[in-house]
């Protein structure tokens, strides 16, 4: 039953994923709003983590803590009519979008995060 409800958690963050993705696009959205469930969603759909997941505990915590809260932020500044226009179109989506520019950032900073220490540490 535990698992059960942690899949269906699991298929609604998803869900709710694709529709801030959606709702980042709309113009009806309120540009704060747009703005949060923009980094919100490009982190979700980033094919990499700024935390690598085989770093022991705090690998997972973005997973687990920092996008779930993101989303739930993101969620509430987004008028709730317009909220659940979007989870209906998320819902009728196939595929699952991705960010790529989101990759591309996270990249440049572990890029700027190794080159400062490099500058800073070598010899």
């Amino acid at each position: 039953m535990l698992l059960e409800r942690a899949k269906q958690w699991a298929r609604l963050l998803k869900r709710d994923v694709v529709a801030l993705w959606i709702a980042a696009r709309d113009s009806r959205t309120p540009w704060y709003a747009k703005a949060t469930a923009a980094a919100v969603a490009a982190y979700a759909l980033s094919p990499i983590d700024l935390i690598p997941d085989f770093i022991p505990i705090i690998g997972y915590l973005d997973d687990l803590l920092i996008v779930p809260v993101g989303i739930s932020l993101a969620i509430r500044l987004i008028p709730s009519g317009l909220m659940a226009e979007f989870r209906q179109e998320a819902a009728r989506r196939q595929e699952r979008p991705r960010s790529n520019a989101a990759a591309v950032l996270i990249i440049v900073v572990w890029a700027a995060a190794l080159a400062a220490c490099s500058y800073k540490y070598w010899p």
